[in-house]
């Protein structure tokens, strides 16, 4: 396990879940002020300096439910306002996008590529807000300065630990499903075409050396594939062509998403008991979120703007329905930590966790037009 993988995994994840907003926001028609707003204060938040210095520690990943728990707190930094199920649908679409980018990552290294893309987007989100996009580029600044000098094992020992952490999930989704890059279990399907990864050779050749290091023969052989090699290497710069695809905006072109729990995944839900079963990690976990939260500032709304509830299914009706036949093992609403009881660190991030506290808006306040309805649309 490399005790460097949670910066990607939380700045990757992040950046989908901006992408999922940013497209809904628009479809939705959300006055320009407001949808500029909650980008603005979850970004702000998410890229808070000193809640970048806590994420840059090195450190074990911890449990789904931990780090869900740090994006349940992130999404509700501003106006918007998400139910349970909701949230669950927001979780399920930002964790499998990354999982397919780690999947097709062509090297190892490239996982900072597939970083440099997301950090381009979100900075494209706030070209207006020159004191976050600094924030953004001191991001990249502490990126760049400490995965630049790592070696190929070191990356590859960062993929696998992606690897393990999204190894269990196979929920499926529209878009990959549409495209046909994800089977009906919820398994993705990895390519046998395209660019090789950089440095690399197309297969096809093998060669043959004597004991003096000399080519004596060259046997070609059929990979039953259509490779070619990469064109250039992607820039590591600020300012840069990535040349890979991996973790720029999907939604983009305005499609709709949808996601369905799978066989296996319901199949997992039975054996995946995280809220009941002992967890030797427990007490480290409850100091993780006390010291991550305790670096996010949440900005409190000031003034009489009212909020908007964010809906990611069709009608009110399907979200209530998401809710009761989600499998309580998949569902992130509580954060049951089994451990010794440390009473000062309890109080603490009780303390922490009140300071996050969001209120319901007022139902007679919020009209169906404030609403998001539809977040993803059915195909």
């Amino acid at each position: 396990m490399s005790l460097r993988t949670l910066p990607l995994l939380f700045l990757n994840l992040g950046g989908e879940m901006l992408y999922i907003l940013d497209q809904r926001l628009r479809a939705q028609n959300i006055p320009a002020d407001k949808a500029r707003k909650v980008l603005n204060d979850i970004i702000s938040t998410m890229f808070n300096r000193k809640f970048m210095e806590e994420l840059f520690k090195p450190q074990e990943l911890y449990s789904k439910k931990a780090l869900r728990t740090v994006y349940d707190r992130l999404a509700h930094a501003s106006i918007m306002r998400l139910n349970q199920a909701s949230m669950d649908k927001l979780y399920d679409l930002m964790t499998m996008a990354f999982k397919y980018q780690i999947l097709l990552c062509p090297r190892p290294k490239d996982v900072l590529l597939i970083t440099f893309n997301h950090l381009d987007a979100i900075k494209g989100f706030i070209q207006d807000s020159p004191a976050i996009l600094h924030q953004v580029e001191e991001t990249f600044r502490q990126l760049t300065e400490i995965y630049g000098a790592l070696s190929a094992g070191e990356f590859q020992l960062i993929r696998q630990t992606l690897l393990i952490f999204f190894q269990d999930l196979h929920i499926r989704v529209s878009i990959f499903l549409k495209d046909r890059v994800q089977n009906s279990n919820g398994r993705f399907v990895l390519p046998v075409s395209g660019p090789v990864p950089w440095g690399t050779e197309v297969p096809g050749l093998i060669r043959m050396f004597n004991d003096r290091g000399k080519e004596v023969k060259k046997i070609e052989f059929k990979h039953g594939g259509h490779y070619v090699t990469a064109p250039k290497e992607g820039s590591f710069e600020l300012y840069g062509d990535r040349v890979l695809k991996l973790g720029t905006n999907m939604y983009s072109m305005n499609r709709p998403v949808e996601t369905h729990m799978s066989g296996a995944s319901k199949n997992l839900a039975s054996r995946t008991q995280e809220s009941i079963a002992p967890n030797p990690l427990a007490k480290e976990e409850l100091n993780f979120l006390a010291r991550l939260m305790g670096g996010m500032e949440i900005k409190k709304p000031s003034g009489p703007e009212p909020g908007f509830r964010l809906n990611l299914f069709t009608t009110d009706e399907e979200e209530e329905q998401a809710a009761l036949t989600r499998p309580e093992e998949l569902s992130y609403e509580v954060l049951n930590i089994q451990a010794t009881q440390d009473q000062q660190r309890n109080e603490e991030l009780a303390r922490i966790m009140g300071e996050f506290e969001v209120m319901d808006q007022p139902r007679q306040s919020a009209s169906k037009g404030d609403d998001l309805l539809a977040m993803m649309d059915e195909l």
